[in-house]
Order: structure tokens, then sequence, then C-alpha cells
């Protein structure tokens, strides 16, 4: 049942009782009771086809109760008594179906990113093809920006962003006659790519095929309620059968049925749950479903992503080394004068820190480029290269290079001839990483693990500032599930990642959360939550709002369940008549409501 069928039982159930209420104080009883047996009959036939769908699957839920109740009411005459039942149920299935209507993960976003035609060269001209249609061997070209659509071999020099795939945040320089991997942006100018592989067996068609296998493979979660079904109805129907036996009255079986009738367990936890996610929503964090917000709760190790997730996945001039009679704010002025020219992700870091110093940027002239290897020009009169090594060595000579942090680019700068000074980058760790990870641990976080497509040296630096248990670095997407896998013999894994790299791993975690302001669409698509704000610190919110929110729904069923016990001894033992019972119940169901919006707070352990 869909939620709209849904929502047109709770309006029927509403009408009925509205009118069957307004037409007892005309009076007109008799159009009354037929008022209030409509909506009932109208949600009782809508329960009983589920119900049947429910043994087909052999899957017996506590709706039995709610069904025996209603008819139980009609049966015996008790409308009113049925026509609250049914308002009662009706309201519960919509607000679960609300809690759960964001749980469909379509992969949408990332087969739109995935390239549909290509330019192929053919007799002398360019003719634009489906992915399909391309076979080893054809040469392709790629536009500057465009996304690479089968492997291949590049033909000439090229500068690929590879973050999409490997999470490296700095685009990566290649010779003419290297393998390039599909799903890899053009950074430079147009390139072209002699194709070995059809789409099919690409590598972004494989990270495609991963996302759906581990999406496929993630186990389904249960409501909370439905662990304690069958052992409640053979409790409720033991308790009602015996009070009709002894008594002899079928008035007071009817009585335990109602107030029997599971709301409690129907409303807390889809309210609960839609509070947290609420909770979360306003952090910024978009929880996709109820049931992941209940996975969320009960994860115990986390596996975070190093680039873009515990760092800024945003290169920033961090160090400048002026040779001797260079002041480094000449250095800086010059090559980022320079680097006006460029669009080269450094580039446009160097950039940014002359311009945050105060310094005027004279433009550059006669200004040349080497795709992902550097560039020189004239500045004010000198001449200027700037980029790698190799590159500024063919415009001045070099001194011996000098070591420099792991995890930090060099770019070597050369002023009229002469070496003038190198400068380091580095993708900076998030200010709020450390905190992040200890909060994590006080929301219940036994295990952290930083889990990256990085060389070995950043990666462990990062772990270390953050405290992380275990480092795993150089790991492509196939690694990465195979950590995940093996992480979760021992307790159910959070992942955090923002990658199309990432996006297996997120989809075979328990849970999944992408940090998606600026990460890829694939990632936030296979995830279970999507964090909005470029802010690590809100997966340590979305763990306590879970975490709460579980805990208030299991101790809102506990009291509820607790309360319609009692109730159902009232009612076996004759104190109760099923409309009394029906409305004792409904106080219950507001008491277990109001407890459950509880969950739209954050907790004591959260501010601690």
């Amino acid at each position: 049942m869909d939620e709209d069928a849904k929502q047109r039982l709770l309006i029927a159930a509403g009408t009925g009782l509205a009118l069957g209420l307004l037409l007892r104080l005309v009076p007109l009883p008799t159009l009354s009771s037929l008022a209030l047996a409509a909506g009932t009959v109208v949600v009782l036939g809508a329960l009983l086809l589920e119900i049947l769908r429910s043994i087909a699957r052999r899957d017996f839920a506590l709706d039995i109760v709610a069904a025996l109740a209603m008819g139980g009411a009609l049966a015996l005459g008790e409308w009113l008594a049925g026509a609250v039942v049914a308002l009662m149920f009706a309201g519960g299935q919509v607000l679960e179906a609300r809690a759960s209507a964001r749980a469909k993960r379509e992969m949408t976003a990332l087969l739109a990113r995935q390239p549909r035609t290509a330019l192929r060269q053919h007799d002398g001209a360019l003719e634009e093809v489906p992915i399909e249609a391309i076979r080893p061997g054809d040469r392709l070209l790629i536009r500057k920006g465009e996304v690479l659509p089968v492997d291949g071999a590049l033909e000439g020099p090229a500068l690929l962003d590879e973050a999409a795939l490997t999470g490296e945040p700095l685009p990566v320089p290649h010779p003419a006659g290297d393998a390039a991997r599909s799903g890899a942006t053009n950074a430079g100018e147009s390139l072209v790519l002699l194709a070995t592989r059809p789409a099919a067996e690409s590598t972004y068609a494989a990270i495609v095929r991963m996302v759906e296998g581990a999406a496929a493979a993630k186990p389904p979660m249960a409501r909370l309620a439905e662990r304690w079904s069958v052992a409640f109805l053979l409790a409720t129907l033991a308790l009602a059968g015996g009070a009709w036996l002894l008594a002899g009255d079928p008035a007071r079986a009817l009585a335990v049925l109602v107030v029997a009738t599971p709301c409690p367990l129907l409303l807390a936890v889809p309210v609960a749950l839609v509070a947290g996610m609420n909770r979360a929503a306003r952090a910024g964090v978009l929880v996709k479903s109820g049931a992941a917000l209940e996975r969320l709760a009960a994860v115990s190790i986390l596996v975070l992503d190093k680039t873009g997730t515990l760092t800024e996945g945003r290169p920033r001039l961090v160090s400048l080394r002026p040779a001797p009679g260079v002041t480094e704010a000449e250095l800086l002025r010059l090559s980022a004068a320079l680097d006006q020219a460029s669009g080269h992700v450094l580039a446009e870091a160097l950039v940014t820190a002359a311009r945050e110093a105060g310094l005027a940027l004279p433009m550059p002239e006669a200004v040349e480029e080497a795709a992902g290897a550097g560039l020189a020009g004239v500045v004010e009169g000198q001449a200027v290269a700037v980029g790698a090594r190799s590159f500024v060595a063919g415009h001045a000579a070099l001194p011996e290079a000098a070591p420099h942090e792991p995890g930090t680019a060099a770019v070597t700068v050369a002023i009229a001839g002469r070496y003038a000074g190198t400068l380091l980058f580095q993708d900076r760790l998030r200010p709020e990483a450390p905190g992040v990870i200890a909060a994590a641990r006080r929301a219940g976080i036994a295990r952290v693990i930083l889990l990256s497509g990085d060389a070995e040296g950043p990666a462990q630096a990062v772990g270390r500032q953050v405290g992380a248990d275990a480092v795993f670095a150089d790991h492509d997407p196939a690694r990465k599930l195979a950590v995940i896998e093996a992480e979760r013999r021992g307790g159910r894994v959070l992942m955090v990642g923002d990658g199309v790299n990432d996006a297996p791993a997120l989809a075979m975690a328990d849970v999944g959360i992408a940090m998606a302001a600026r990460g890829a669409a694939a990632s936030g698509e296979a995830a279970d939550a999507v964090v909005l704000v470029d802010r690590l610190d809100r997966v340590a919110t979305a763990l306590f709002a879970a975490r709460r929110a579980q805990a208030i729904a299991r101790q809102s069923v506990a009291v509820g369940i607790g309360l319609s016990v009692i109730g159902m001894l009232a009612a076996a033992a004759g104190t109760l008549t099923p409309v009394q019972g029906a409305l004792i119940q409904e106080a219950i169901d507001v008491a277990v409501v109001l407890n459950a919006l509880r969950a739209l707070s954050p907790g004591r352990e959260e501010t601690a």
C-alpha cells in the first residue's frame, strides 16, 4: 500500500468518525451508525488485503490485532469503538509511510554523470556516437570539462581530474601514451583518447555495477515493532479468549482487543524516527528513511574517507621557500601574477593566497602553458616560469631538490632565468575533524578507521592527527569494499565519504553518509544520508539524533505497551467497555506521541 492510499484511508476513517459523531448530535442514530461503520469497513477492507499479502510472505504482524478489533466491533455493533480503532490504525500507517518515503534510492545522478555519447574521429571527420558504439581502437576527442567515456590511452599529454575515482583533490598530469580511466574529467585542453575497452567494461561502468550490487546486498531493516509482534499477538488473543470464556461475554474480548490495538508500536516508532530525521535535517543532514536512522543508531564502527571528508578537498598555499635574494612577497606576487592566466587548481590557490595577502597582481604577457606541467610568460618585463620542477628546469638552472613534508605538492618558480623559490601546497585537515572523532566516540563509536585512495604518507599523517584506530591507504573502490566487508564482522559500520570512488563503500556499509556539498552526486545517491552543508561535524549531530530517536522510540514503546497491558487486564476483568477501552487507548497514543516528539531536541550527551 503506497502513501497516497494510506492517506485516503486516513481521510475515510476521519470522515466516518466525524460524520458519525455529528449525526449522533442531531440525533440520527441509524445514519450515525452507518457513517461510523462505513469508515471502519473501508479501513478494515484495506487492512485485510494487506494481511493476506503478509501471510503470503510469511510475515505475521501486529496489524492482525487491529483487524480483529475492527471486525469484532462491527460484529457486536460497537460502531464508535470500531471507528476510533480505524482512525488510530490509519493514522499510524500514514506516519509510518512518511518515515520511510525517502527510502527509495535511484542511481539517476550516477547515471546522469556517465557520458551518453562521445565524439569519434572517422574518415577525417568527427561524428557523435552513443558510447555503446565505441570499440577498442576508436579515436575520441575529449573536450575540456568532459568526462572520459571509456578507458583508453592518451595520444598526447593531458591533465585529468580523477577526484571522482580516487578522491585525490589535485588534477593529475599524464604523459602521452599513459592509460586513462573512464570517469575522470579532462581538466586541461582538448585531448585525443584511443579507446582500449568498450564502455560496458570500463572503470566507470564497473563502479556503477558495484554500487548497484552493494545496495542490493544490504539486508532490509525490520520495524522495531515487529520484533515484539508475535509474542504480543499471542498474549492478546489468549487474554481476549480467556475473558470471553470466563465471563461468557464477547464484549469483554472486544474490549481487550480494542485496548490491545498496538498503536504505541505503530505510532511511537515512526513518530520518534521522523522527529530524529527532522532534528538531523535542521543540522543540514538529510537522512533518507526511518530505517536508515534506525541503522545509524546501531553503528559502532566509523569509516572515514580522507580527501574532501576529513580534509577540505581544496589545496592551499602552506609554505613559501624563496631562493637567496628573493623576498617571500616578490616570489608570491610574480608567480601569482603569471598564474592568473591558468585555470589549474593550484594556480587558483596561488592567486587566492596572493590576493588574501593584499598584493596587487599585474597582468602577465606572452603566456604559454603546458597542460599539467606549468606555464611561462612575462610579468613586468621579467620572464617568469611556474610549475613542475621538470618544466621549470627548461627555463632556469635549478639547485638540488629539497625534501618537503609528505602530503604537500611542490611548485617551482623561476624569475629572469634564475631559480626563485618553491611553493608548497597542501589539502588541509578540516579544523573540526578531531572534535568530530571525539564526539563520535561519545555517541557510541568504538572504532574509527581512515580509508583512503591517497598515498600512504598523507593518509597516515591525517590518521594520526584525528586519532584513527587504523589507516588503510592507496585503496581503490574494490579494495575499499573489501575493508568494509571485513569490518562488518566486528559490528555495524558507518561509512562517510564524498566521491564516486566512495559510492560502492557507502552502499555496502550498514549506513553510508555522503558529504555532498562539494562531493560527487553518485555518492549522495548511494548513501543513506547526505550532509548538505560543508561541515563534517554534522555527521556527529546525525549520530546523536539517531541514537536519541532510537532510545525514545524504545522508551515510548515500552511505556505504551505497559499501559496497554494494564488496560487489557482491566478490560478482561469487565471494568472497561469497548468504547472506554478505545478512548483509553487513544489517550495512551497521545502520551506516546508527545514523548516520541522529544526526539526533535538534542539530548544532554550531545551538549556535553
